[in-house]
């Protein structure tokens, strides 16, 4: 091969590998600048259904509302995972790494809070409070959250703060409906508008 035919090919090799360069940059950029759009709908409706089906459970067993409650909230973690995994893994983006990751550093803190708060009122005698706290607690997370994903999560987590807070100042009578209202009503609801509009 000709010099020039050499030095044209090593220029054009480095040209090629500089413009992938810069479309891995573009690429990162965008991913950290968009939205989190792998919130799952068909999740959020499922979710919707267990906390359906925990508040039968508490009403029919109340002295067993604090178990029956714990255990859905694992069960709804868990299925919102595996839904959230698979809506990812379809539209190409990494839960780990990216707007995937703030929103999951986002969501986390209040869920935390939610469960140290919940012990800490238990063990003081104040169990009446541990209800609204749990709602008013998932919607800071789902808002926290909400800000690197689609709109409607960002309203849902408003509405389970208003929640919580009507159901801190609400008789305790009402806390298993109020709980349906939340963890079941309002899944259901933004479950099947985030699936009919933001798809899965």
């Amino acid at each position: 091969m000709s010099e020039p035919a050499a030095n044209a090919t090593s220029e054009a090799v480095a040209l090629s590998e500089r413009a992938l360069d810069h479309l891995a940059f573009i690429r990162s950029a965008m991913e950290s600048a968009g939205s989190f759009t792998s919130v799952p709908g068909r999740g959020g409706i499922a979710m919707g259904l267990s906390a359906i089906l925990a508040a039968i459970l508490v009403h029919n067993s109340p002295e067993d509302w604090f178990r029956i409650w714990v255990l859905d909230a694992l069960l709804a973690a868990a299925i919102g995972g595996w839904f959230m995994r698979r809506k990812a893994a379809t539209l190409g983006q990494k839960l780990a790494s990216g707007v995937g990751r703030r929103f999951l550093l986002n969501l986390s803190p209040a869920l935390l809070a939610a469960a140290v708060l919940s012990f800490a009122l238990l063990r003081g005698g104040h169990a009446d409070l541990v209800p609204g706290t749990w709602l008013l607690l998932y919607g800071v997370a789902v808002v926290s959250g909400g800000a690197f994903s689609v709109r409607p999560v960002l309203i849902m987590g408003a509405c389970f703060i208003f929640l919580g807070a009507i159901t801190l100042l609400t008789s305790p009578a009402w806390a298993n409906v109020l709980l349906a209202t939340g963890f079941g009503g309002l899944h259901l609801v933004f479950g099947c508008i985030i699936a009919r509009s933001y798809g899965g």
